[in-house]
């Protein structure tokens, strides 16, 4: 056990010492699912700080702190971690967990670096010698609703559905943002929370090696518990089951169901390592934060925090209010689209994308079949209609006239705001744009990608090109690739496109960004969605 908390001033003071609502983080489950999650995407960037340090977990696991702290309406609250070691599910059965494999290379240097982000948000953790992190939160919870709380329970793990009860228990899921409560459980077991158990002792669970009765799935397991009430009753009856083999399976396999609800059973009633007063919430210490920030260079989430406590004052919590979709301008309304061509009207833009705190971004790729991909403009959009167009390597004399920017000018003083912490970046594609400024030597961060956003929202329904976005949501055509690249024979790279042309193309593209933004970022809101948008 590591216990964090320290007597403090609280952000929300409850009436009484009692909890109001206490919130029981998964630390173990939710650390290995964001892992794998993004081990399964070969095309996920892998964060690693300058000095090589893993930290993609963390990364995720601190953005999934701050977002519950600021959320939830909980006063208590807790990260539970396995402890390292074999369990008293070990003694009853060698073979538990048997099978797990072993844990990735990259994986391991992260754990203790989770603990520590866990200690820098104030955080208290949890874990306990010889009891599993599920036996941790079974325990916390019963105490908790007992002194008159009601729980969420941080996980997806259906080993803690057993412990749902609706007006008490709900377990929330925290890629998906997805509330688990009775009619979620019935609708995965195809019984109540109270018969959980019953129907996990027939069916087993391969990913912890427990054995249940061969041949039985959840389904006829369900059918079997509510044809019978449950398991006992369903063993001493076993000789009344019509189907012959599941008959025999039950009779042959009896011991082992009972040995495997033994060890699906959730043990609610572990010795506290700390009381329940210990876990409430805290504020946030910038002092012992921000250097923990700075450390594992989560440069974006230290920004976005730094911002909310410069601005909020002191005070009782705001009521929590539904995300509006803000009202965005319609693309027939007046545009202002323009081409810089000399330092001071750079500056213009960079000063003005700084004071907004985000600028949208569509960088121009000079690209023909069987080419290698060139940085030859940039587009920036700072608000509704009012964009432009930087160009960078172009071959058209009349783009260079009276001796205008250079793409080494142009590329230094574009750098500082493309890196800046402070400053948003909404780009379509952000993976591809990071990929082509890296190889000028630009770290594109931090970015929201609008690209991702929308298929996160809507997933496999359209393409999510950024014409087929910006159709479905403003009903407006950007100017088509063909209209000025050409096809075919005739086809043309971009760096051969007159000013006008790149203008028009680049820019439109990154008014939309902007807008599309301002829209999907609502919905992500509005739909509890940003969660698993911000770990993918």
């Amino acid at each position: 056990m590591n216990d964090i908390a320290t007597a403090v001033a609280e952000p929300k003071p409850a009436p009484s010492s009692l909890p109001h609502h206490v919130f029981l983080i998964d630390g173990s489950g939710f650390i290995f699912r964001a892992y794998f999650a993004r081990a399964k995407d070969s095309k996920a960037e892998r964060f690693r700080t300058t000095r090589g340090v893993p930290t993609e977990v963390v990364m995720i696991f601190s953005n999934m702190l701050d977002k519950y702290l600021r959320e939830t309406d909980a006063d208590h609250i807790a990260v539970i971690f396995d402890a390292s070691g074999r369990s008293f599910r070990n003694e009853i059965y060698g073979d538990y967990k048997a099978n797990r494999r072993e844990m990735p290379d990259d994986l391991a240097p992260q754990l203790e670096h989770v603990r520590r982000a866990a200690d820098a948000f104030g955080v208290c953790q949890i874990e306990m010698e010889n009891f599993e992190a599920d036996d941790l939160i079974a325990t916390y919870a019963r105490h908790a609703v007992e002194a008159g709380a009601k729980v969420t329970i941080l996980s997806s793990d259906k080993d803690m559905m057993q412990l749902v009860s609706d007006g008490s228990i709900t377990m929330r899921d925290p890629m998906t943002d997805r509330v688990i409560g009775e009619v979620e459980v019935r609708e995965k077991f195809g019984v109540g929370p109270d018969k959980v158990i019953e129907v996990q002792a027939l069916c087993g669970d391969s990913t912890d090696n427990v054995p249940g009765v061969p041949g039985i799935g959840v389904k006829t397991a369900a059918e079997l518990i509510n044809a019978y009430g449950n398991l006992e009753t369903l063993l001493a009856r076993a000789h009344e089951i019509k189907q012959p083999k599941r008959r025999e399976a039950l009779v042959e396999n009896e011991a082992k169901a009972r040995l495997s609800k033994e060890l699906v059973k959730l043990d609610d009633d572990v010795p506290l390592p700390c009381p329940l007063s210990h876990l409430r919430v805290k504020p946030y210490d910038p002092d012992k934060l921000f250097p923990f920030l700075d450390e594992m260079e989560l440069r974006a989430l230290k920004s976005r925090i730094e911002k909310r406590l410069a601005i909020t004052a002191p005070s009782a919590p705001a009521e929590p209010t539904e995300p509006v979709i803000p009202e965005i301008p319609p693309f027939s309304a007046e545009r202002t689209y323009a081409v810089v061509d000399t330092i001071e009207g750079l500056e213009h833009w960079t000063d003005a994308a700084e004071q907004a705190g985000q600028v949208a971004l569509w960088p121009a790729p000079s690209l023909l079949p069987g080419t290698r991909p060139e940085f030859c403009g940039l587009a920036l959009a700072v608000s509704s209609g009012l964009a432009a167009y930087v160009p960078l390597g172009h071959r058209s004399t009349e783009l260079f006239q009276g001796g205008g920017l250079s793409r080494e000018d142009a590329t230094a003083r574009l750098q500082p705001l493309l890196e800046n912490p402070g400053v948003l970046k909404i780009v379509h594609d952000a993976k591809g744009a990071a990929h082509l400024l890296r190889r000028y030597g630009i770290a594109l961060r931090p970015y929201d990608c609008t690209m991702l956003m929308s298929y996160v929202l809507d997933g496999g329904q359209f393409e999510h090109t950024i014409e087929e976005a910006t159709r479905r949501a403003f009903e407006h055509e950007l100017v088509p690739q063909k209209e000025i690249l050409g096809t075919g024979k005739s086809l043309i790279c971009f760096a051969e496109l007159t000013s006008a042309a790149a203008r028009d193309y680049a820019a439109e593209r990154a008014d939309a960004a902007l807008r599309l933004h301002m829209l999907l970022k609502a919905r992500l809101l509005r739909e509890h969605m940003v969660t698993f948008y911000e770990i993918i």
